[in-house]
């Protein structure tokens, strides 16, 4: 194995653990053609006691609302999923890395109608780095632009599942972003207004006060942005959910993305204008700083959302 390449030696799949190669689909599977699936992003952390999953359970429920939705019938509970995550990482002897759920319609049928066509769970170790967006500029903070691709309608694709289909077009804003020059794209709702990057929610600081977009502005209900709100109100922070207008994002005091794979990252310049100082500010600073803290072991648990592994996985990632 390559020693650049994020692969590792096992995956969980449906009450199995599997050889990476093993983990196979056919081609005709419905997702392949379809887009009918559901997955999680979620990260576990090296800590002095050994790996820990940020955030485990409230993954694995968002896991079920999102197949829900999509009317795909899950047949793990919450429970089991989450006993599977942490025996996928006791099987690879991993403490720190990327861990990808995901629920597939396979099969070998045509036909968008799903009736009858097996759904199966996997859920995959990956090793990536802490930082999403490598290509970040030196001083810490992403440069950003507006994308011109839009976030799905209301009533259109439901932006509360976390489904693959939904990211065709998040996959679109991050090419033009990178396409032009930039780090990374910002998403509007088919308003007009501020919704999330393609891969992140979004927070705006103003006058001391963290402003985000509501759940309505067509984001994902990310669980990294709840985490946030709650370090924010430890630190008495207000947090506002409001609609946010394009134009607020270019006098905005500070602004930063959030999400499992991003973290808590600063943005620094949107289309060219400047953040505030240019640099990442004070309270996206502070509130990376307690997030960080808390999930690799360094400052008390004090929301509950760390789930340790066994102590006999290695406590360096391999």
């Amino acid at each position: 194995m390559a020693e650049h390449s994020g692969r590792t030696a096992k995956i969980w799949r449906d009450g199995a653990i599997v050889d990476w190669a093993d983990a196979n689909i056919h081609v005709m599977s419905h997702v392949v053609h379809y887009g009918s699936a559901v997955f999680e992003g979620m990260r576990s952390y090296e800590t002095p006691r050994g790996g820990a999953v940020f955030r485990l359970r409230e993954h694995m429920r968002r896991l079920h609302e999102s197949a829900k939705i999509y009317e795909l019938p899950l047949r793990w509970s919450v429970d089991e999923l989450c006993q599977a995550t942490v025996d996928t990482l006791v099987a690879n002897d991993l403490a720190h890395c990327y861990i990808r759920p995901v629920v597939v319609r396979t099969g070998e049928e045509m036909g968008i109608h799903a009736h009858g066509q097996p759904v199966e769970t996997f859920i995959i170790c990956w090793h990536w780095g802490r930082n999403y967006l490598p290509h970040v500029q030196p001083e810490g903070g992403a440069r950003c632009c507006v994308s011109s691709w839009r976030r799905a309608a209301p009533n259109t694709f439901p932006t509360m599942a976390k489904a693959s289909g939904n990211y065709l077009n998040a996959q679109l804003a991050k090419a033009e972003a990178l396409r032009n020059g930039y780090d990374e794209a910002i998403m509007l709702d088919i308003a007009g207004n501020v919704a999330e990057g393609s891969g992140q929610n979004l927070f705006l600081v103003r006058d001391g006060v963290l402003l985000t977009p509501p759940i309505a502005g067509g984001i994902l209900h990310g669980i990294t942005r709840d985490a946030v709100m709650r370090i924010a109100a430890d630190f008495d922070l207000t947090v506002r959910e409001i609609e946010i207008p394009r134009e607020m994002l270019y006098v905005a005091d500070e602004a930063f993305f959030c999400g499992t794979a991003a973290e808590v990252t600063p943005i620094v310049a949107i289309d060219k204008y400047s953040i505030g100082t240019g640099k990442p500010g004070p309270i996206a600073t502070r509130i990376r700083e307690r997030f960080m803290a808390v999930v690799t072991g360094r400052a008390p648990d004090t929301h509950g959302w760390l789930t340790h592994v066994p102590v006999s996985v290695a406590a360096g990632s391999k």
